[in-house]
């Protein structure tokens, strides 16, 4: 056989174009992973989920944040940050993670190439590498993995040094007096976390009325109240009208009337999907204007042969589904009798100041579906774990079935809630009763502790409902 035809041709090196090579790899598939950057590992590795969630424990520990006010005494490691102690750990995270890909690469012996992917026709794709000549391979089935990136509005001028999207903060030169933040989704969030953290003025812009809209409204709103804390200022409900440059700051124009003045902006309005240099068109798939790629249940495209996983078809873009949508993917392409679908239940984990995350059902989903429930709630200052580490408003917010107490939804926010959600996601998954918690012997001291007064908190809910709709019964 020709040594340029392969089982497999994954185009992305990221979460879910490596984890598709390995799961088809390791069945004995031949296959071929190209990747267009010079670095592998894409987004994930390079300028998104590691590198800002290292930057976040680096603004912790620069700035003394975690220790402020828990010995009864201030702390503040350095008065005065740069940018090199803020991106000196990032830099060897990402490096490692690096590594990692590259190993994991060798050890399932796939073929990587470097160079621009395009297809020449449905089997064929075309790769150019920097300063050499295209070259060509074939593949039986083809994996779309190549990520996005972040979106720019018009109304932004980029063309100006001190503006930033979350790609090219990574590259900034000093630490600014004053920042504003374009958007209050996830990574407009963590950012403005991570500066207010080290010192800097940080003012956050979000045209809806709250930040991070899809969590519980509990959680989003207690999240507002502890990023305001901790010196966020939240413009809500506005939109950026236009921005001007004046002298050494910037000059923002809300469409309230409102104008603010800062020295950098972030712009964190969303990510594109990166597909406008792979030719799709030439082969009769479609695309949305926002670059993203339409798949079925299996990832397939309207070519059968042709998947696409990640943040390319749009959300949930997290690593960590990329990665089994892949598995997944490649299990179907090659009939490998493996994995064969999703998880039914996904963790999400964002990673500000306090962390939150969730799975499963929020109080809004279960009144959209007029399901009769109950909520219990343990807060970290009550819990002994909570204490020895000055976790003041954290909370964990379990939501059960109020007739058979089946557990329904996990809501955290606090220390290491991306961690403990996932004690509640496995009863998720198996379809746990309030007994679950109960039954448990948890260690002491410990925040997964709180799992269980949640759940009498919720029982005693349970009981107060119950004794409600006998007395109106009577």
């Amino acid at each position: 056989m020709d040594d340029k035809h392969y089982d497999l041709v994954v185009i992305g090196s990221g979460p879910g174009g490596e984890k598709g090579a390995a799961q088809a790899a390791y069945f004995g598939k031949k296959v071929a992973l190209i990747e267009k950057e010079q670095e592998l590992g894409g987004a994930a590795a390079n300028t998104g989920t590691l590198p800002s969630k290292t930057l976040r424990e680096t603004s912790l520990y620069l700035s003394g944040f975690r220790q402020r006010g828990l010995y009864g005494m201030e702390v503040n490691f350095k008065n005065q940050v740069t940018a090199r102690d803020f991106l000196y750990r990032e830099k060897i995270v990402s490096q490692a993670e690096r590594e990692r890909i590259k190993t994991n690469i060798e050890n399932h012996n796939i073929d990587l190439f470097k160079g621009s992917a395009s297809f020449v026709d449905e089997n064929t794709i075309s790769i150019k590498p920097n300063n050499s000549k295209e070259i060509l391979i074939h593949g039986d089935v083809i994996l779309i993995a190549t990520g996005s990136y972040p979106f720019r509005p018009p109304n932004i001028p980029f063309e100006h040094s001190g503006v930033y999207d979350s790609d090219t903060i990574l590259k900034i030169l000093k630490i600014p007096k004053s920042i504003l933040v374009a958007g209050g989704g996830v990574i407009g969030c963590e950012y403005a976390c991570m500066f207010a953290a080290l010192g800097v003025e940080v003012t956050l812009v979000e045209g809806r009325e709250t930040v991070l809209a899809f969590l519980d409204d509990e959680i989003s709103g207690a999240l507002a109240q502890a990023m305001t804390r901790i010196g966020v200022k939240l413009v809500l409900s506005s939109k950026i009208d236009n921005v001007k440059k004046e002298d050494k700051n910037f000059l923002i124009n809300l469409d309230t009337g409102e104008y603010i003045k800062v020295e950098n902006i972030l712009a964190a309005t969303g990510r594109s999907g990166s597909t406008s240099y792979l030719n799709l068109e030439g082969i009769g798939i479609e695309t949305n204007s926002r670059g993203n790629i339409s798949v079925n249940n299996h990832y397939q495209t309207k070519k059968s042969h042709i998947y696409a996983v990640g943040d390319v078809i749009g959300f949930p873009a997290l690593a960590s589904t990329s990665m089994e949508q892949a598995r997944i993917a490649m299990v179907h392409a090659f009939d490998l009798k493996y994995k064969t679908s999703l998880a039914p239940i996904l963790p999400y984990g964002i990673y500000t100041i306090p962390e939150c995350s969730m799975a499963g059902e929020t109080e809004m989903s279960l009144k959209e579906k007029n399901i009769d429930y109950v909520v219990g709630r343990a807060n970290a200052s009550s819990n002994a774990r909570g204490q020895i580490i000055g976790d003041k408003d954290g909370f964990t917010k379990l939501l059960f079935d109020a007739n058979d107490m089946r557990l329904l939804g996990v809501q955290i926010i606090g220390e290491n809630a991306s961690e403990l959600v996932h004690i509640g996601l496995i009863g998720l998954m198996t379809f746990a009763t309030a007994d679950l918690f109960i039954q448990t012997c948890f260690n002491y001291p410990t925040l997964g502790e709180m799992y269980k007064y949640a759940t009498y908190d919720a029982l005693g809910a349970k009981q107060k409902k119950d004794e409600k709709r006998l007395k109106n019964i009577k």
